[in-house]
């Protein structure tokens, strides 16, 4: 079958009819007829069976499905990523980034970048690292930000800022001499704000307590950084986060101390490995880890 043949093979896989095969496809019905007729008579075999105006797959038919799914949606994304390069005349930078340094580094960042790309266009989008990478790979972003390196054979992860995993307790919980000292596992008491089991930093937390012999109690447990954050300013517990989102906290309700022992924690930058930065968009990554390393800084202050 032809690439032509199978888009419209599954199309009418999907909606059952010759006119909503058309629809989805932006094409005329007698095209569709005649596409279908002619994958048809190349396989030598019916697809469907014809009732009242409706296709009905063929057993053959649902086979074939199956077999071909996989190159559809390859081919529908070489569609997307030949769109999405055709839109690219006028200047334009891709960001997207994890929910976390969206909120606790992005803003900054952006703001210096203008002074000098005051008429570039920027686009911003949040992700979790496995869709970033998915969008990467497809043309769909040019540049990414994440707390993890995905490890991808396609993608470049670069190391652009280094904090330390940090403990953060709402305001008055612990002595000035106290904060001044790093804390351990033993250390935790009162409410604990756990993160999902399958966040990888929740999952590091956990690990490194139970390394120290201490099985945590989370009661309270978040899907993001933020609420985590959110809570222990409101002081609704003791939360044990990453160094970016600790240090945005907001000043005066939260107390902040290094995990011992140390455990680093990097921001990485993340593109295509086919498809090098343009000028605009590594300004905007040296402006993201000249505030990351700023907002790191002002946190240990």
């Amino acid at each position: 079958m032809r690439l032509r043949h199978i888009e419209v093979f599954h199309a009418i896989m999907q909606v059952g009819t010759i006119s909503g095969a058309a629809q989805v496809l932006h094409i005329s019905q007698p095209a569709v007829t005649k596409v279908l007729q002619h994958a048809e008579l190349q396989l030598g075999m019916p697809l469907f069976e014809r009732v009242r105006g409706k296709l009905y797959p063929k057993p053959e038919a649902h086979r074939l499905f199956a077999e071909t799914e996989k190159l559809n949606r390859d081919l529908q994304g070489i569609r997307r990523l030949a769109a999405s390069l055709k839109g690219r005349a006028l200047e334009t930078v891709r960001l997207v980034s994890t929910p976390t340094l969206a909120i606790s580094v992005l803003p900054e960042a952006m703001t210096l970048w203008r002074r000098d790309f005051a008429e570039t266009r920027c686009e911003l989008a949040t992700y979790h690292t496995s869709e970033i990478v998915n969008a990467l790979r497809l043309g769909e972003a040019d540049l990414a930000l994440s707390l993890q390196d995905p490890r991808h054979p396609g993608i470049v992860a670069e190391p652009i800022a280094q904090g330390m995993l940090t403990v953060m307790a709402p305001a008055g919980t612990w002595t000035e001499a106290e904060c001044a000292q790093p804390i351990g596992a033993e250390g935790l008491t009162g409410e604990l704000i756990g993160l999902a089991d399958n966040d990888p930093l929740g999952e590091i937390v956990v690990a490194a307590c139970e390394a120290q012999g201490v099985q945590p109690i989370f009661r309270t447990v978040v899907q993001t950084y933020q609420i985590a954050r959110s809570l222990v300013e409101a002081g609704a517990g003791t939360a044990v986060l990453d160094p970016f989102t600790a240090a945005s906290a907001a000043p005066g309700k939260v107390q902040r101390r290094q995990w011992a022992p140390a455990m680093p924690v990097q921001m990485y930058l993340l593109s295509a490995s086919h498809a090098p930065l343009s000028h605009g968009a590594r300004e905007l990554a040296n402006c993201i880890a000249a505030t990351a390393r700023a907002c790191l800084a002002r946190g240990s202050a």
